[in-house]
């Protein structure tokens, strides 16, 4: 195991740590108030605005992968894997580029979630050519 992949399983699990400690003491968030972000956000939005959404989501599937290193779940109990799998190859400029052009072309699902359209758009093709 490399000096990372540990610095994330301990990440991983100080994250995980700090998310129950605030859940516990903050109370949690209403669903209601945290939008979910769909193409009509994305459109909208500037492009460090889109890389910043982007990263965060790279950064909570990294973060996941890395927990279940030694305590993985069993295959389909999981998206992160899968996601990391299905985004081999793929760049943060390309996938904001991808997202771009699938919302200029499909202007009619702009409420389509922007995690919904990488999941089929990038993630699902991804998983068939990265075996």
């Amino acid at each position: 195991m490399t000096t990372i992949e540990r610095g994330f399983r301990n990440l991983g699990h100080a994250a995980s740590s700090v998310a129950m400690i605030l859940a516990m003491t903050c109370g949690i968030a209403v669903a209601a108030d945290i939008p979910l972000v769909d193409g009509t956000h994305w459109v909208k939005s500037t492009e460090e605005v889109k890389k910043a959404y982007l990263v965060g989501v790279s950064n909570v599937i990294q973060l996941e992968v890395a927990y279940q290193a030694d305590n993985p779940t069993p295959e389909g109990r999981s998206l992160a894997p899968r996601a990391a799998k299905g985004m081999t190859g793929q760049t943060l400029s390309g996938v904001l580029e991808s997202l771009d052009k699938w919302y200029g072309a499909h202007p009619e699902q702009l409420q389509r979630p922007v995690l919904e359209t990488i999941w089929f758009e990038m993630v699902v093709p991804g998983l068939k050519t990265n075996k």
